[in-house]
């Protein structure tokens, strides 16, 4: 991992609006944002512009990698999935307007709760024209364990196979990868090369089947994984993309932001 690769997730701090997180991470020497849509939405409902936004990230040195905002509709009927694609695809048109990057998406599920490798290919295919629906900036990555079906890393691997498109993949969360079957032997060159994206996590060391994958996470280097072996085999697979610290702490939350981003920096 290189410095330039650093990012920070704004889920991890408290602020009053998006200007305020930008100086806040800034100040911090984070060079790389990843956004917690509604933040910049908020923002942007203020009569601000695309490029207002834009203005607001270069004055502060700061690029913006990517963001999330809620799951992808791939089942349900059509009304339904229409509401939930036009979620992204302003997302998507944002994040374009910024230089582009990668939208971290969770995943929903049929009313049958019998779920099989079907329906995790139906959901990576509907994720494959999500992708053909949005600027060629922008990438999908699906968030394994934020899904009623796509619940280790082996999954959601199967998810971007039989989504079969160069921009969707894998979001890394080391987190997740704890609290669920995942296993270190599952982190083969193949799955590697699906990971588009990585967030950086520890956690606390209470076993993973009895752990929140939110709130017992520590700071990387905090905790009880070998995140150097995790993310060192995720580089040797190819990995270049960033890095982005994710939590979800009261204490940094409790803190201003700018002392959570340089706790975390």
């Amino acid at each position: 991992m290189k410095l330039e690769q650093l990012a920070i997730n704004a889920v991890s701090t408290k602020q009053d609006n998006m200007v305020t997180a930008l100086k806040a991470y800034s100040s911090a020497g984070f060079k790389n944002v990843e956004w917690r849509w509604p933040i910049v939405k908020e923002w942007l409902a203020g009569g601000k512009s695309l490029a207002d936004v834009k203005k607001a990230h270069d004055d502060h040195g700061l690029k913006c990698i990517g963001g999330f905002e809620t799951t992808i509709t791939a089942f349900g009927d059509d009304n339904a999935k229409k509401e939930n694609w036009s979620i992204h695809q302003r997302n998507a048109e944002i994040l374009a307007s910024l230089g582009g990057g990668t939208i971290v998406m969770g995943t929903d599920g049929p009313a049958d709760t019998k779920y099989t490798l079907d329906h995790v290919a139906t959901i990576g295919k509907a994720a494959a024209q999500l992708a053909e629906s949005i600027d060629k900036s922008v990438s999908i990555a699906i968030e394994f364990n934020w899904s009623p079906v796509v619940k280790s890393l082996r999954s959601c691997k199967a998810l971007a196979d039989a989504a079969n498109h160069p921009r969707v993949g894998i979001l890394f969360d080391p987190a997740h990868f704890y609290c669920t079957t995942s296993k270190f032997a599952d982190l083969t060159d193949a799955t590697c090369r699906k990971i588009l994206h990585v967030h950086v996590d520890d956690m606390n060391g209470k076993p993973g089947e009895l752990s929140n994958c939110n709130s017992a996470r520590a700071l990387p280097g905090k905790g009880v994984m070998d995140l150097k072996a995790i993310f060192g085999q995720i580089e040797k697979s190819g990995y270049k993309g960033y890095f982005s610290i994710e939590m979800f702490s009261d204490e940094l939350w409790g803190m201003p932001a700018a002392d959570a981003a340089q706790k975390m920096y």
